[in-house]
């Protein structure tokens, strides 16, 4: 908004041209989520208890520990995460920019279908919300409008293709029908592995403000002809917007961090960890870096694997690999302190993160 608001006035006052920038408005969404987070999240975590009561139905197959210390905290503090990415995104962002429609299309109907599943736990008291298979529905519903989506607004090779790290131009074509099946089974994918990874105070909303902060840079970098030329990565134009929109992720998430810090004031429920994983595998749709999704998220590709492993082995052998799925619970089981847990996975994150981006230089 501001960005078609004072663009157009830098000819008769100079100081408007820096609008032009995507780093400034980059720093502006950032800033502007952030402050939306501080001025609006105790009102609305208010809100959240009043009207939840008991808080966040608690699994009872779960750790313990977690019957006890998370008792009565609230969930769906997601609402404030979308509220804050949504503004930061409205107001600083080019507008008549396809992709991040994409974007915000996948993180608000994502978070709108966690909402729907957060209301159900809490109304009905269940840990069981809204069936997967509903759930699932909608959410290659979603993803798959906006792969038609990112196909039609991409210039071929890249809009049908599938970019390979560490090589230079080397692309693997998968056609249409297979670019928009790949492009749901990513955004559903990251969607999920959020929201699995989603069980310890803090332990999703760093990694994904870290691979957010990532995506900004490779966002800006693939967007730019000059660039992406010197590292030989794809020069998809247009995606460099989304460097605003990754900008806006970061500050929500710092934002929200603030309230969900141990011990947590509140949960981001299925509202905010499906939102976020989305809007992130959207992100990597968009500019043809799903591999490295799979490598700077490698912590959620850890947590699902974790899931999968350990359903697969209970059916087949009737035997459980891990003391507990997801890996977090594993570790809380072996007797690991939360606090313990959540800063050396956050460590993990940073690692991986650090690797996913060599891959911009390392061809």
């Amino acid at each position: 908004m501001l960005y078609h608001l004072l663009v157009p006035l830098a000819a008769d006052f100079g100081p408007f041209n820096v609008f032009r920038y995507l780093t400034f408005r980059t720093g502006g969404a950032i800033m502007t989520a952030l402050l939306v987070s501080f001025v609006f999240g105790p009102a609305i975590i208010r809100w959240l208890r009043s009207k939840q009561g008991k808080g966040q139905p608690i699994r009872e197959d779960g750790p313990e520990s977690h019957l006890i210390t998370k008792q009565g905290t609230p969930t769906m503090g997601g609402v404030l995460i979308l509220l804050s990415l949504g503004i930061a995104t409205l107001l600083w962002a080019d507008l008549t920019n396809g992709y991040v429609w994409v974007v915000l299309l996948v993180t608000l109907g994502y978070g709108g279908i966690g909402f729907y599943d957060d209301y159900l736990k809490v109304t009905k008291r269940s840990s069981k919300g809204l069936a997967g298979r509903l759930k699932l529905l909608a959410q290659f519903g979603i993803a798959l409008i906006a792969a038609v989506a990112v196909i039609m607004l991409t210039e071929e090779p890249y809009a049908t293709s599938l970019a390979v790290p560490f090589f230079k131009d080397l692309l693997i074509p998968l056609g249409v029908v297979g670019a928009a099946v790949f492009g749901m089974l990513v955004m559903v994918g990251t969607s999920n592995a959020v929201n699995l990874t989603d069980g310890l105070d803090g332990l999703a909303i760093v990694p994904v403000m870290i691979a957010a902060m990532c995506f900004a840079l490779i966002s800006y970098l693939i967007g730019n002809a000059i660039f992406a030329n010197y590292l030989g990565i794809p020069f998809v134009p247009g995606t460099g917007e989304l460097a605003v929109v990754c900008g806006a992720v970061v500050g929500a998430a710092l934002g929200f961090l603030w309230f969900n810090a141990p011990p947590a004031m509140v949960f981001m429920g299925d509202t905010g960890s499906l939102a976020t994983g989305g809007a992130l595998g959207a992100t990597a749709v968009i500019t043809n870096h799903e591999l490295v999704l799979v490598i700077i998220g490698g912590l959620f590709v850890l947590e699902t694997v974790s899931v999968i492993v350990q359903v697969v082995s209970f059916k087949l052998t009737g035997k459980r690999v891990f003391a507990m799925a997801p890996l977090h619970h594993h570790f809380e089981k072996k007797g690991w302190h939360e606090p313990t847990i959540v800063i050396r996975f956050w460590i993990i994150a940073m690692i991986l993160a650090l690797i996913g981006l060599s891959t911009l230089k390392l061809r």
